[in-house]
């Protein structure tokens, strides 16, 4: 048996989860909810559970203004160009560097928790980062990078 090559693994499952994210905040910016309402909120006899005011910031950005959908979007667009990737984007240092893929599914996942839909594509944001920090530590390189080496700028 072969050994686990963390950052192909961490790759396929950031793919997923970055369409999921960006499927997730398509159909968020229909049907907007804000999942973490339930948090202090104030159940009503005929209304149902109302979400706290203390929260009204978010309701503003996820309900009445489709903001966070939108920027989750973005960067499951992003992840997704950087995974792919794009033909302007391959060989580039940011489709190289595993620390960006780091940072951009902690972005996406800290986004896509806040409303309802993303929450999957959150978690699944999360396990990828989880693979990708394990291979950093194992110091796993991605073949581009191999095949880049010694070039001098020209990668």
């Amino acid at each position: 048996m072969g050994n686990l090559v963390w950052h192909e693994y961490a790759r396929f499952v950031s793919m997923t989860a970055s369409v999921y994210t960006i499927w997730a905040a398509f159909w968020g910016l229909f049907y907007r909810k804000f999942f973490w309402d339930f948090v202090g909120g104030i159940v009503r006899s005929p209304g149902g559970l109302q979400p706290s005011p203390n929260v009204s910031v978010m309701i503003t950005l996820i309900v009445k203004a489709p903001i966070i959908q939108i920027f989750s979007m973005l960067a499951g667009f992003t992840l997704v160009a950087l995974e792919y990737p794009l033909p302007f984007v391959k060989g580039t240092m940011f489709h190289r560097s595993l620390i960006v893929r780091i940072m951009l599914l902690l972005v996406q996942s800290v986004l896509a928790i806040l409303y309802y839909q993303g929450t999957n594509g959150a978690i699944w944001s999360l396990i990828a980062m989880g693979c990708y920090i394990r291979a950093q530590t194992l110091g796993e390189k991605m073949e581009d990078a191999k095949q880049n080496r010694g070039k001098g700028g020209k990668a």
